[in-house]
């Protein structure tokens, strides 16, 4: 048994399509009535004027009065009045005497017969008209007055028959009705090829398919939690959902703005301009790093692009910390390798009888292992802090940089307040050491002609109620043309032409760190030649942020970095 076909509902395009046509019909049909009526009143008003121009001139023929007060008026007007009928078109011409008998009628043997219809305004000399049936049938006939003087001496009456009038009026409705079906067709036309446009643009759904689309579309687009824009085909921006304004950070109504418009930074802006399409592209915004994917929309021309962004600011932190924990991994490995040749070389002595040598070769190691420790955990009593510092320490000296805690270096224990993140501050300083590792270190290995002694000195205080936080190096220093472009994301030392200090995304994630809590970010030259960054982080209220470069010479010099005692290379001894 065969199952019931289901039907769907007709597509929107084909319920658009079905009432146009009868809106078309309808409107033709009421035309061609409109006009069917008006034709026939003005067919009845030509027919009437032209049988009153037609009498009227037979009445005042000098001819026909001659012949009305003739003998025998029959013999003398019958002939008249056909060449008048013929020459006129009318259907007859009637000439009567004052009593109305007929002298002519188109039938020759109805002359004599009385004449059918009124004559009394005619007998008062007043022309009339009328629609009477007569011996022709109905008609429109018109009575004019043949006067001699002030005396009514005969009647002429013309007329054309009814029929004669609707044979006319249909030959102008066949017309008519030709020109209706022209219309029809056009319009028929017009209105298949304006819904075939539309099915295409609606998929052949009906409202409501179309109706249940859109509340799904404005569900999803509030329900998904990365950012989701569209763009016209002028870059304007068409749709943006809630996850799109928190990562992109805007605020009020964007919709139909352009993107360069909006205050963007500029990379991601040339971005969401760009043509091409993108993929797992990293920005950073204001307040956090964005992975940006684009796909143009096209159908034989460009549309628009569909612009998609996800959340990268946690994992860029977390991917942070572990290039930290893997620069820890590899600094003991190091040290473990160092352990053993030191090991090795204790009980090399022990084998050879120097006691002696051998302990005291140990307790130096101790003691400078035991000396930074102590030095550390002195001056910066923060835990996570002090773990930081000693594990850059030991990357450093890896490297060949020894890294300096500046004498006025002082942090006590419960001194970050609860709203300043361990993980900010771990951002912050981190990658500011990061960045004057590797400027310190490429310049020590560039100035191959004189060794130069890579440092980098760590300043951390309490000052004015903010936690100062000062960076410097023995690199090559910041350009002044690039002091605000080290923020930049994306600005390198690897890059080609780019100037010395950063690390991609580095110094970005140092500025939204500090942003987000308040505080100001700066860079100027080291006293060494370096650049040297400075942090301020509000302890108590937070205040608005800002990021500046200011000039490659400070008008105030830097505290030197000159440790109190004798500064202890930074690798952690085994």
């Amino acid at each position: 048994m065969r199952r019931p076909r289901i039907r769907r509902p007709r597509s929107l395009a084909g319920q658009l399509f079905a009432m146009q046509i009868v809106l078309v019909a309808f409107v033709v049909a009421g035309c061609a009535a409109f006009a069917y009526v008006a034709d026939r009143g003005q067919a009845e008003e030509a027919a009437r004027r032209e049988v009153t121009a037609a009498a009227v001139a037979v009445a005042a023929s000098a001819s026909v009065r001659d012949a009305v007060r003739s003998a025998d008026p029959p013999f003398v007007l019958q002939a008249y009045a056909d060449r008048v009928r013929t020459d006129t078109g009318v259907d007859f011409v009637t000439i009567m005497s004052p009593d109305g008998i007929r002298w002519t009628h188109p039938d020759p043997e109805r002359i004599g017969e009385r004449f059918l219809g009124h004559t009394g305004p005619a007998l008062q000399g007043r022309t009339f008209s009328e629609t009477y049936t007569g011996t022709l049938g109905p008609s429109v006939r018109v009575v004019v007055p043949v006067m001699d003087g002030d005396r009514v001496t005969g009647l002429v009456s013309a007329g054309i028959t009814v029929d004669a009038i609707s044979a006319e009026i249909r030959r102008q409705l066949l017309a008519l009705l030709g020109v209706a079906l022209g219309a029809l067709a056009l319009g028929g036309a017009g209105t298949y090829l304006l819904n075939a446009r539309l099915r295409r643009h609606t998929h052949g759904m009906n409202a409501t398919e179309l109706s249940r689309m859109h509340d799904y579309h404005e569900a999803t687009l509030h329900a998904v939690r990365e950012g989701l824009l569209m763009l016209d085909g002028q870059h304007r921006i068409a749709l943006i959902n809630d996850g799109g304004r928190e990562l992109l950070g805007l605020t009020g109504e964007v919709i139909g703005r352009r993107v360069d418009a909006l205050g963007l930074p500029p990379a991601l802006t040339d971005a969401l301009l760009a043509a091409e399409p993108r993929v797992d592209e990293v920005h950073a915004t204001a307040d956090r790093i964005v992975v940006l994917n684009t796909s143009p929309v096209s159908g034989g021309e460009r549309h628009g692009t569909v612009v998609t962004l996800r959340d990268h600011t946690e994992l860029q932190a977390l991917s942070g910390e572990l290039d930290s924990v893997r620069g820890f991994a590899e600094a003991l490995r190091s040290q473990a390798h160092e352990a053993a040749n030191r090991l090795h070389a204790v009980v090399s002595l022990i084998e050879l009888g120097r006691a002696d040598e051998a302990v005291e070769f140990v307790t130096a190691e101790l003691e400078l292992a035991q000396a930074l420790t102590d030095e550390v955990v002195g001056a910066v009593a923060e835990p996570v802090l002090a773990a930081l510092l000693l594990g850059k320490a030991a990357q450093a000296n890896e490297r060949g940089v020894e890294l300096v805690l500046a004498p006025d270096t002082h942090v006590d224990d419960g001194l970050l307040p609860d709203h300043l993140p361990a993980r900010d501050l771990v951002t912050v300083l981190g990658n500011l050491v990061d960045n004057a590792v590797d400027a310190a270190a490429e310049e020590a290995n560039r100035s191959v002609a004189e060794v130069r002694h890579a440092q980098v000195t760590v300043t951390l205080r309490a000052d004015a109620g903010d936690l100062l936080l000062r960076v410097g190096d023995t690199g090559a220093g910041v350009a002044p043309e690039a002091m605000e472009e080290v923020f930049r994301r994306g600005w390198s030392t690897k890059s080609p032409g780019s100037a010395p200090h950063g690390r991609g995304l580095g110094l970005a994630l140092v500025r939204q760190a500090v942003r987000r809590n308040g505080g100001t970010v700066s860079v100027t030259g080291a006293p060494g030649g370096g650049a040297e960054f400075t942090v301020r982080l509000p302890l108590h209220a937070a205040r608005p942020a800002e990021t500046s470069a200011a000039p490659a010479t400070p008008s105030s010099p830097p505290t030197p970095a000159v440790p109190a005692t004798p500064a202890p290379r930074t690798g952690v001894p085994s």
